[in-house]
């Protein structure tokens, strides 16, 4: 079974470099790579296998789409998350989803602090967040250009601090 994660391993690996590139994870990449992990499960444990994959799957696509949905993150990682699941199955796959998360805030963060602008940026976030809690209506997006970068600089060390913690 821990070849499984390594294969998922070298899939991040891709799926990085082609993010830091050119902010994009293809189809070429996702599409086979998800097939494989859903087919090496039913090669090697059946139709459990296959559930066990596809489990996975829908987890992994299932949490990133809500995220694509209000424009945190691009439908590549939505299809990467859904390849994540389906190699190593639901409850590695959320772990991913959820440290990845935590990582890109720090990351988010981090951005934020050393921009020339994060002043305004932080005073900007403490408003909304102070209108919801208040008033109850929360801001999304903003209609100022939004803070990006490639949401692989947190995915990776989400996959890391899954492996680390669901190996140990």
């Amino acid at each position: 079974m821990e070849w499984f994660y390594t294969c998922c391993c070298v899939y991040l690996l891709a799926a990085f470099v082609s993010d830091i590139r050119s902010m994009k994870i293809p189809n070429r990449l996702t599409l086979p790579v998800t097939l494989a992990g859903a087919t090496a499960h039913l090669a090697w444990g059946g139709w459990e296998g296959m559930v066990f994959s596809a489990a996975g799957f829908a987890a992994g696509f299932g949490m990133l789409f809500l995220m694509y949905v209000i424009g945190a993150v691009g439908a590549g990682d939505v299809k990467l998350f859904g390849g994540i699941g389906a190699w190593t199955g639901f409850s590695f796959g959320v772990h991913v989803v959820i440290y990845s998360i935590l990582y890109a805030g720090v990351i988010g963060i981090i951005i934020l602090l050393f921009r020339r602008d994060g002043a305004q940026r932080f005073r900007t976030v403490i408003f909304n967040l102070f209108g919801f809690f208040k008033l109850g209506s929360l801001t999304l997006v903003s209609q100022e250009k939004s803070l990006k970068f490639p949401f692989m600089l947190a995915v990776l060390p989400g996959f890391i601090s899954s492996w680390i913690y669901m190996t140990t």
